[in-house]
This record gives C-alpha cells, structure tokens and sequence, in this order.
C-alpha cells in the first residue's frame, strides 16, 4: 500500500459524495431535501453528510494532531454521539465543509511517504496510517450510503 493508493481511497469515496450532492442540487427544493428526515429521530439528509467532514476535522485535527478541530462547532453538532437539530446547513456550505476538511486531510497524507504508513502518527493513535485512512474512506462510504437512502426515501415521498 502506498501514499498515492489511499489518496485514491479518499479521492473515489469523496467523488461518490460529491456525485450524490450535485443530485441533490438539481431537485426542485433542495433545502427541503437536506431537512428530510427518514422516520422520528432519525438524522436528516444534511446531517448524514456533515458527519462526513465532521470526522475528517476530527480525526486530522485532534487524533492525528492532537489538538483542537478546525471547526469545532461543526464538529460537537455533527460528529459521533452527535443528536442532529433542526438547524440544517446549506447545501453551499455542506460542500464547502466537506471539501475543505478533505483536502486538509489530503495534504497531510501528501507530508508522508510510503514507509510512514505502516506506523502511528503518535503513541496515543488507534491507528496506523495505512489502516487509519481506509476506515476514514469506508465510513465515507457507510454515511454516503445512508444520504443515498434517505435520498430515495424523500423523493419516493414525493412521487
């Protein structure tokens, strides 16, 4: 496993979600579509995706460089244990949170070379880089898969 190999791991996952946010542009209230939510307390089309970036701010910023997040508000709202309000982001602003935090992401993968990744970024680290970048790029996955469907869910309510 390379460098470039998870860059591509990061770069398909991300390309997927980008996918399903322009489907998103195109319906007719796409606000309304990001507030939908698939059944009482379930987390809405927004929140799926602000996760997303959610963990990439957390993961880069205060796992692989203890720290603080670069968007911390975003993160308490949208990240793990997080309970998902009624206060929904644009799709403008989703798209610039998720793009951001990935590149941030990718440009400290771009700091290492291939014989870094089998170690940890530090002694606390859960992971080691090779395996820390895939679980980001499969649970991209994971939550794109649940936008996805409560995509179809809010469109098959509109039909």
């Amino acid at each position: 496993m390379s460098v470039a190999d998870l860059r591509a791991y990061l770069e398909l996952s991300r390309k997927k979600t980008n996918e399903l946010m322009d489907a998103v542009a195109k319906l007719p209230n796409s606000a309304e579509a990001l507030a939908y939510r698939p059944g009482p307390g379930r987390a809405h089309l927004a929140w799926q995706l602000m996760h997303i970036g959610a963990t990439d701010d957390r993961h880069l910023y205060t796992r692989m460089r203890p720290g603080q997040p670069k968007e911390p508000e975003y993160v308490r709202r949208f990240a793990f244990g997080s309970v998902p309000d009624e206060n929904i982001p644009t799709l403008d602003e989703i798209r610039r949170y998720l793009n951001e935090r990935r590149q941030d992401l990718l440009a400290h993968l771009a700091t290492l070379k291939d014989e870094d990744l089998p170690k940890k970024p530090h002694d606390q680290a859960p992971y080691t880089y090779q395996e820390w970048i895939p679980v980001l790029a499969l649970h991209e996955g994971h939550h794109h898969g649940q936008a996805h469907l409560t995509l179809n869910l809010y469109k098959a309510s509109k039909t």
